[in-house]
Parts: structure tokens; C-alpha cells; sequence
């Protein structure tokens, strides 16, 4: 049986991995990267990365192909464009970026450490308006943890 830990051991062998600080770097460098975001909505409109466009994981797949509701045409448009995977900490995007290896994307990269590590490099976090996170309120959505209900019984 696997784990979610297991299933992310599993692909990180398989996937290209940027830190913030090289994400930074390349952003300064070109506006061509497309960052894809695949927090949910209302995780998205706490925090993120300006410019990066939010596709949730639940519907990444069909978001990166054509004839579907979630279509995202720059997305799928994109199968040799660069682009980086964004998630909370780097796991749901280091699958992500894994699945669309699968479907074809030559050039996708899932940002290690995720958003969390984008703040720990104090690197600024925008909410759904636009405005620039607080750092109290970034603090605050990172040092969440698993209710006690969420913890395996023991």
C-alpha cells in the first residue's frame, strides 16, 4: 500500500525541482514562465505567488487538456513552455508536475518547499485581491497543522 509520503518518494527521482530563491531568480529573468498554482480557490485567495494562476489539483488534468469546462487554454497551449508547479510545501506539486510529465509537458517544474519556503525566503505572498500579504496572516495560514481529529488514532 502506498502512502501520500511514499507516492511523493516515488516521483521526486522523476521530476525537476526548483527552490524559491531560483524561482525568484528566473522570474526576474522572463515573463514567460507560466507558474500554476494548484492550491484550492480559497487557499489560493489567502496566499500566492503575483501573477500565478490557479488551477486546483482536482481538476489539473483536464485544466491541461482541450474540450473540457476546466480548460485552461494557456495551460494547455503549453506542453513545451516552461512552467512551475506550485503548492503549499511541494508535495501535491511535485505530483503534479509528475502527472503532467505524463500527459506530455516537456518543461514543468514543481517549486520545493512550496509557498511556505516562498515566505520562509521572505519573498512577497499576494492574497485573491492582489494585495500583498501581512506577514502576521502568512504566518498565521502556514503554521496551521491537522486538527486532532485529522490525527491517526492511537
Amino acid at each position: 500500500m502506498k502512502t501520500f509520503k511514499s507516492l511523493i518518494e516515488d516521483v521526486l527521482p522523476q521530476i525537476k525541482e526548483m527552490f524559491p530563491w531560483d524561482l525568484d531568480e528566473r522570474m526576474q529573468e522572463t515573463t514567460e514562465l507560466l507558474l500554476i498554482d494548484i492550491t484550492e480557490p480559497d487557499e489560493f485567495n489567502t496566499v500566492h505567488i503575483q501573477n500565478s494562476i490557479n488551477v486546483p489539483r482536482g481538476v489539473l488534468e483536464a485544466s491541461c487538456e482541450w474540450n473540457y469546462e476546466d480548460t485552461v487554454p494557456e495551460l494547455a497551449a503549453g506542453r513545451g513552455r516552461e512552467i512551475v508547479i506550485i503548492c503549499r510545501s511541494g508535495n501535491r506539486s511535485a505530483l503534479a508536475a509528475f502527472t503532467m510529465q505524463l500527459m506530455g509537458f516537456t518543461n514543468v517544474t514543481s517549486l520545493k518547499t512550496g509557498l511556505r519556503g516562498w515566505f520562509d525566503y521572505e519573498l512577497p505572498l499576494y492574497d485573491g485581491h492582489g494585495n500583498e500579504v501581512d506577514e502576521d496572516i502568512a504566518d498565521a495560514y502556514f503554521s496551521k497543522g491537522p486538527s486532532a481529529e485529522q490525527m491517526e488514532p492511537g
